[in-house]
């Protein structure tokens, strides 16, 4: 009998008949089944089978089900256990779903309930095991084993930044313009104790001083011209996790002297209310900024300065640590391949030679940026010179200057293409600004 349920179910009842008989039952249904007449062997199921569910009788001959389903939870809390019992009471009810069981039903009485609530509670643990893998395939994404190269600069800073991972000491990340900050910030926190709760960034460049009290802190009903109803804050939402506050040098004045008092007392007051909120975030702060210089200047609060730098953590750039280029094209090279469906897999001797040779003012986002759009033009499988923007030193220009336009404009109907006509991406892709984009367009006549 064909059906589309799934899912592994252990029967635990030494009542063979019935155990034979719920078997046949939900094996019909579609499940797959284990049988175990006893608490002792059900667990040596648990241990070389993935379970999602179990059905336990109450009275097994060698432990009580109700201590049963404690262990099961303990050992496996991704399980669902539902207690079978002849006698039913409504304290042995209570004190298993106290214990962790899914439900608790009376033998004989209940039989018309049986498929029904299999259903449901297959139907949480699935979903359970679906949440279980997605985190931890975010945490794998995110991880320190994720920081690409093997340079002693990069593995320093690693070292520094899994040791601090464990505390919830405030970090402080130094490092220039895509150094990796966010990524770095990532790792601690999916490799912290608050891995299971929010991991929220924001740019604190990225918005005027009155937009970033109210995305930081929250706002009331009121509170100003177009705030209609209540706000939460960025450090709500981040309640028991991390907020990642980047470029955290462009804060202003008076917010610095509220995120202050956030650090050091865990409080603070929305925008246009009087009410005190208590928060337990985990803050990391990055800047490409000398915060210390500045502080002595008077233009960023010392006090602040010294609150955030507990523990600081200086990112190389990708000109310290060029030993790491070949690694990190490789990786990039195999993202963006299976990403455009193309069988880009090798890059030349001249063009490896020239990211060796280039400074790398935008560092790993700028590489990142190079060989997403090397790829996009490649015409066979193989990276090559004449694949990189017009900045690098090329000594292969093919018919010199008067070619120059020819090429460039080949480049960028070739990458409009690719991003079926959506300028922004193209903009972006070319590493040009959309002004830029479109006054080439109107030169070149591509309307």
């Amino acid at each position: 009998m064909t059906n589309s349920k799934s899912g592994k179910i252990l029967i635990i009842d030494d009542e063979e008949k019935l155990n034979q008989l719920l078997g046949r039952i939900l094996g019909l249904e579609g499940y797959e089944i284990f049988q175990a007449f006893n608490g002792k062997s059900g667990l040596e199921i648990l241990k070389n089978q993935e379970i999602q569910l179990v059905l336990s009788d109450v009275k097994l001959p060698d432990i009580n089900g109700i201590i049963l389903t404690e262990q099961i939870k303990a050992l496996y809390p991704h399980i669902e256990v539902i207690n079978l019992t002849a006698y039913g009471t409504i304290a042995d009810g209570v004190k298993a779903i106290q214990k962790g069981a899914f439900d608790y039903i009376t033998k004989g009485d209940d039989n018309d309930k049986i498929i029904p609530l299999v259903a449901k509670a297959m139907e949480k643990a699935l979903l359970q095991k679906r949440v279980q893998e997605l985190e931890q395939k975010i945490s794998s994404k995110f991880n320190f084993e994720s920081i690409i190269g093997n340079s002693s600069a990069l593995k320093q800073a690693v070292d520094l930044a899994q040791k601090v991972t464990q505390t919830d000491t405030t970090v402080l990340l130094l490092g220039e313009t895509g150094s990796g900050k966010e990524v770095f910030a990532n790792a601690i926190h999916y490799e912290s104790k608050r891995k299971q709760e929010k991991f929220i960034a924001i740019n604190c460049s990225a918005l005027s001083k009155d937009l970033m009290e109210s995305e930081l802190f929250g706002h009331k009903s009121g509170a100003f011209t177009g705030a209609l109803k209540d706000k939460k804050g960025l450090f709500e939402e981040a309640h028991k996790g991390t907020l990642f506050l980047d470029e955290i040098g462009e804060l202003s004045i008076e917010l610095q002297s509220k995120l202050l008092r956030v650090l050091e007392t865990g409080t603070f007051i929305k925008v246009g209310a009087t009410e005190t909120l208590k928060v337990d975030v985990r803050i990391i702060a990055a800047t490409n900024r000398n915060l210390k210089q500045e502080a002595e200047a008077g233009t960023f609060r010392l006090d602040l300065f010294y609150r955030l730098s507990v523990f600081t953590i200086p990112l190389p750039s990708l000109n310290d640590r060029k030993e790491d280029i070949e690694s990190l094209v490789n990786h990039y090279l195999k993202e963006f391949s299976l990403k455009m469906n193309k069988t880009v897999n090798s890059v030349s001797t001249g063009f490896l030679k020239e990211l060796h040779s280039h400074t790398w003012k935008g560092n790993v986002r700028e590489l990142k940026n190079i060989i997403e759009r090397a790829v996009i033009l490649a015409p066979k499988n193989e990276l090559e010179v004449n694949l990189l923007p017009w900045e690098f030193n090329q000594t292969d220009l093919g018919n010199a200057t008067q070619d120059l336009q020819s090429v460039e404009k080949h480049h960028i109907l070739k990458v409009l293409n690719h991003t079926q006509n959506n300028k922004t991406e193209t903009a972006r892709i070319l590493n040009i600004g959309l002004t830029t984009l479109y006054r080439k367009l109107e030169e070149y006549g591509l309307k």
